[in-house]
């Protein structure tokens, strides 16, 4: 599926009963960083003005941070005779399917949300990818399916039956988030202008949107919606 086939719904209201959940805009995903996203600084500026709307109207705005530790097991770096971009996936399934350079390493620059973000209309930020032996694409699950990164538990206990996506990657830690939003039986969103995709292996990115629109997630853009 092609982001142009895409159902974009119109109309939208956001009420005390929505969450935006901005996805990790880190300097490490940003061109010029350890894992860039091609263009994916072109959309902070279109983040912040619905992160603004969101705030403005007193409703949830969340940011998600990668925060590995040094010699995290998801990095190439961390297995002898690999390179990033290696297809891997360890028996647990904890780490994979491919390796990545060294990124969001916590406490680096890299790690660090992009200057220009506007962090201050957030509640709560999550952090992920903190065990060194798990990765955790989705701001909900680590990659074991076993531990909760807290995200649920904290939009329950705010009462948030609606979640709204942006950010980075559309085909990972977007991608992740949203199946997982799902599962969790949250009416999930992606706010589609406003994430970027990695696409590796080729493909990812129309495989991620074939499985979010059969699972149930919708999508949107900014001009969605209503004022």
């Amino acid at each position: 599926m092609d982001i142009n086939e895409l159902d974009i719904q119109k109309d939208i209201q956001i009420t005390e009963k929505d969450a935006l959940i901005i996805v990790d805009m880190q300097y490490d995903f940003l061109p010029g960083g350890a894992l860039p996203v091609e263009k994916g600084d072109t959309i902070l500026e279109g983040i912040n003005k619905i992160a603004a709307k969101f705030h403005e109207d007193l409703v949830a705005v969340i940011l998600t941070q990668d925060w590995h530790p040094k010699g995290h097991l998801s990095f190439a770096s961390s297995h002898p005779n690999k390179e990033p971009g290696d297809l891997y996936t360890s028996e647990d399934e904890a780490i994979g399917p491919v390796l990545w350079p060294d990124h969001c390493v916590q406490g680096s620059k890299g790690a660090e949300f992009h200057e220009n973000l506007k962090v201050d209309f957030a509640r709560a930020i999550i952090r992920k990818g903190i065990n060194p032996k798990v990765d955790s694409y989705s701001a909900f699950l680590e990659n074991d399916k076993q531990h909760e990164t807290g995200l649920r538990g904290y939009l329950n206990s705010i009462n948030i039956e609606r979640i709204f996506l942006c950010g980075l990657a559309l085909d990972y830690c977007v991608y992740y988030s949203a199946i997982d939003g799902i599962n969790f039986d949250f009416k999930t969103n992606i706010i589609i202008d406003l994430t970027k995709g990695i696409d590796d292996p080729e493909g990812n990115i129309s495989n991620a949107l074939d499985d979010m629109n059969n699972k149930g997630v919708l999508f949107l853009n900014t001009d969605s919606f209503s004022d």
